[in-house]
């Protein structure tokens, strides 16, 4: 599976977009699985309220099954101007 990053998250961990093999079953275990791979991870999913996430572009919540999904992308909250 694609897992992009954007914004600060991006910036935490130090990568635009990883292709991922996980066991998870949900977005949160993702997370999860993630935030265990090195303190960079922790940190940026450190603060779940302000990170948002779409599964195959369409905007969900972290309890959302990964399914067949093919992209997971994780960004802050946007706020219009």
């Amino acid at each position: 599976m694609k897992v992009l990053y954007f914004a600060w998250l991006r910036e935490r961990i130090g990568l635009s977009a990883e292709d991922v093999e996980t066991s998870a079953e949900t977005i949160k275990e993702l997370v999860h699985e993630l935030s265990s791979r090195a303190p960079r991870y922790e940190a940026a999913f450190s603060d779940l309220s302000a990170v948002r996430c779409a599964l195959d572009q369409n905007l969900v919540p972290f309890d959302t099954p990964l399914g067949d999904a093919r992209e997971v992308a994780f960004f802050p909250p946007m706020t219009g101007g």
